[in-house]
């Protein structure tokens, strides 16, 4: 029995493990990185013009450079932009709350590898079956092009959020 429930076990871990080859991949070679919402939050954010509240997650590298300040971000830093349709709360009308997932966007650090954009590599996922957005990989100037306003701020929008 016991070892019955071991191979149980394995196989069920090997099947839901997530490879490289599994995740979608942006057209530009960026990888979703399947543990986002379990990153520290930076920030929450509201779109107003997309009706889209989100939330900005960030790997170790990402938090620990936003809170001691560092600027440029390292190299290693991944931040998340998660995106839900914003929805007025069926039983308490004026509260706003998450509703349908959207997409995730993602930026990646690397100075060298992503110097035509501020050292900022961009990929966003779409809908439920997280389709890589984009034709090629011409659709980060998209990206950049919206960054490039805050070019003085590492082209973030985000800074990380201040609690007592």
């Amino acid at each position: 029995m016991r070892k019955k429930l071991l191979a149980c076990v394995v196989a069920l871990s090997v099947a839901g493990s997530v490879t490289a080859a599994d995740r979608p991949i942006a057209p530009n070679g960026i990888a979703l990185y399947p543990d986002y919402m379990s990153w520290k939050v930076v920030a929450p954010s509201y779109r107003e013009d997309k009706g889209q509240i989100r939330i900005i997650t960030g790997n170790e590298i990402a938090v620990a450079a936003l809170k001691a300040g560092t600027k440029p971000l390292p190299d290693g830093t991944v931040l998340a932009k998660v995106a839900w349709k914003a929805e007025k709360h069926p039983s308490f009308p004026v509260a706003t709350e998450p509703g349908d997932f959207v997409q995730v966007e993602f930026m990646v650090k690397d100075a060298k590898k992503y110097k035509d954009t501020g050292g900022w590599g961009f990929a966003r996922f779409v809908g439920n079956n997280l389709q890589p957005y984009g034709k090629d990989k011409s659709f980060v100037a998209e990206c950049f092009g919206c960054h490039t306003p805050v070019a003085a701020n590492d082209y973030l929008f985000t800074k990380i959020v201040k609690t007592p």
